[in-house]
C-alpha cells in the first residue's frame, strides 16, 4: 500500500484502515452516498468517550483491490474499506494509544452518526512521525 503516500495531500503513508458503512438516511445516516475526498469527522465508538470528541480523521475509499476510488464526483459504495488520515500532526500520538485491530468508530457529520467503522488493519501509524 506504499501508492498511499502524499495521495491525501500528506507525505507519508495512510494510518490504518477500516472496513465501514455508510448509513442510509433510514438508518439515520446520509440522505445520499458521498464522493471521495469527505472530509468526515471520527469519532470512537466507546463509553469512555463523549459523543463530542470528534477527531480530524479522514477516509480515503479503496476499491475491492485496494486502489484509491478517484475523484470523480461518483459516489463511493456503501460498503467497503477506506484508508484512514490523522490529519493533525499534534494529536498523532493521542491517537496511536487509542486505536488498535478491532477498534469500533463512526465517521460523523457533526453530531450525527453516517458511517461505522471496524479497524482492520494498522498501517503507517506507528511509524509516521509523531509530533
Amino acid at each position: 500500500m506504499k501508492d498511499s503516500i502524499d495521495k491525501n495531500g500528506f507525505d507519508r503513508i495512510h494510518d490504518f484502515v477500516v472496513e465501514y458503512k455508510i448509513l442510509s438516511e433510514s438508518e439515520g445516516g446520509r440522505r445520499a452516498l458521498p464522493s471521495q475526498g469527505i472530509k468526515w469527522d471520527f469519532c470512537y465508538e466507546n463509553p469512555n468517550h463523549a459523543s463530542n470528541h470528534l477527531f480530524m480523521i479522514w477516509p480515503q475509499f479503496v476499491d475491492k483491490y485496494g486502489q484509491v476510488i478517484p475523484q470523480s464526483g461518483n459516489p463511493v459504495p456503501s460498503t467497503g474499506k477506506a484508508r484512514m488520515w490523522i490529519v493533525d500532526n499534534k494529536m498523532r500520538k493521542y491517537h496511536k494509544h487509542k486505536i488498535h485491530l478491532g477498534l469500533k468508530a463512526n465517521g460523523m457529520e457533526g453530531p450525527n452518526v453516517v458511517a461505522n467503522y471496524l479497524i482492520t488493519e494498522i498501517a503507517g501509524l506507528l511509524t509516521n512521525p509523531v509530533v
